[in-house]
């Protein structure tokens, strides 16, 4: 399927080209009751930065409520969506307006994501949350679960995961352009944030538009800080994921998902020397995944805080400043930039543009009038074919990313069960894999 074709074309041909349709469940009840072409009742939870996009990608849905800690967007998009019902503790909205909403989007920091999700979703609520998708290894777990047994449209927000460029290089892997993959290096120039700092001494009051105990949700109690919100939260343990969480959903996908990775079974890092507040100024993860079935081992490195890999493994391509390079037997990709999505393979030597490599498409494209990544997630919830960044391919990966934070805080390499998330070689991990939550806020 092209990337010119249509919205129903895309409904109508995605079983074929891999989407698959879900036949039972809330999806087809739905889309039976009201069609493909009706509005669902849709919740935004975070309504700022990331919030705000899904909250935008949905305009032409029925926004039905709207919530966040944060007056000053919330004043915005409650200007926008009139009709919309205002909160600024999404529990209670969930409770008050559960009979109103078909499906919510979570724009939140990252440790507000599975609290948010799990009461939408347990509620038989369709899920959209900004990546990473949880806090945390159990709640990814925990989330991916429920989705199952719910039936229910979810999705991670990994926008490059529905882009044509991303999918055309997972078709490239998985067709052996670059022969057997043993070794993958991703990179990014984050944290663009403060890292490695302490907690702040001073306690100013909290702003008037700020609902700070809304803040906090699921972690320790503290006092408030302009460090923390609207963007700086990101570097701190309890609230963020800090740069592997931020963008190894997006960097580290491609690989993932073309090779079949799975589990890891051994992590190592190295960084700057442990905080215990904030994340450090550069990281490195080295993750071991073993055969799975005719394809090689992989050996896959992370490095963000400025740290790149060898500069021989580009094969004199030059790379950004968020990239990833994959070595097979035959060849290597380059991608030259994240952001862009642009990727060069090297075979024998010579460069070769993606547009000269001979790729069938499997996967299917979206279509420029779906709206792209939360199109996907839209068709899913009326009935169309599952978007394949559901949480039963999200839920796993997101899970492999964070493992590499259990183990930076613990400070040693990992033997890592993945199907029972425990470092067989290290108890102490336990506290970082699943989080003692506040009462009131648990997952």
């Amino acid at each position: 399927m092209g990337v010119k074709s249509n919205r129903r074309e895309f409904l109508q041909t995605g079983a074929v080209v891999g989407a698959g349709f879900w036949v039972t469940g809330r999806q087809s009840a739905w889309a039976q009751e009201k069609g493909p072409n009706a509005k669902l009742n849709v919740a935004s939870i975070g309504v700022g930065g990331r919030g705000r996009a899904s909250l935008d990608a949905c305009k032409n849905e029925n926004i039905v409520a709207v919530c966040d800690i944060d007056d000053n967007p919330l004043d915005k998009a409650c200007k926008d969506f009139p009709k919309a019902k205002r909160y600024n503790d999404y529990r209670k909205m969930i409770e008050e307006c559960q009979k109103e909403i078909d499906a919510v989007t979570v724009g939140t920091p990252d440790h507000h994501h599975a609290p948010a999700a799990v009461r939408a979703m347990r509620l038989g609520k369709h899920a959209y949350v900004e990546k990473p998708m949880t806090h945390n290894i159990y709640e990814a777990r925990v989330l991916t679960q429920i989705a199952a047994e719910k039936k229910l449209a979810t999705q991670m927000g990994n926008q490059g995961h529905s882009t044509s460029s991303r999918r055309l290089l997972v078709e490239a892997l998985q067709q052996g352009i670059i022969g057997n993959v043993t070794e993958v290096h991703a990179w990014t120039n984050r944290p663009i944030w403060a890292q490695a700092i302490d907690r702040p001494k001073e306690t100013p009051p909290v702003p008037a538009n700020i609902h700070w105990d809304e803040f906090i949700g699921p972690a320790p109690e503290r006092p408030y800080h302009k460090c923390y919100h609207p963007f700086s939260w990101r570097g701190w343990w309890d609230f963020g994921t800090g740069a592997l969480g931020d963008m190894a959903c997006h960097i580290m996908d491609a690989a993932f998902w073309g090779l079949k990775l799975g589990y890891p079974t051994q992590v190592e890092t190295e960084g700057e020397p442990l905080h215990p507040e904030t994340g450090p100024k550069w990281m490195i993860v080295r993750l071991q995944f073993p055969k799975r079935g005719d394809l090689p081992p992989v050996k896959y490195t992370w490095y963000d805080g400025g740290k790149l890999p060898p500069e021989e493994a580009a094969k004199g391509v030059k790379v950004g400043n968020n990239g990833n390079i994959i070595t097979g037997d035959k060849g290597t990709i380059v991608v030259l930039d994240e952001q862009t999505g642009n990727w060069k393979a090297v075979i024998d030597g010579k460069v070769i543009d993606k547009k000269e490599l001979k790729i069938q498409p499997t996967l299917p494209r979206v279509p420029g009038d779906m709206g792209g990544h939360h199109g996907e997630w839209l068709a899913a919830c009326k009935g169309g074919p599952k978007s394949l960044g559901d949480f039963s391919y999200s839920g796993p990966f997101t899970e492999t990313v964070l493992i590499g934070i259990a183990a930076f805080r613990t400070g040693k390499k990992f033997e890592w069960d993945g199907p029972n998330m425990k470092a067989t070689n290290c108890p102490e991990a336990d506290k970082y894999i699943k989080r003692d939550y506040r009462k009131g806020w648990e997952v």
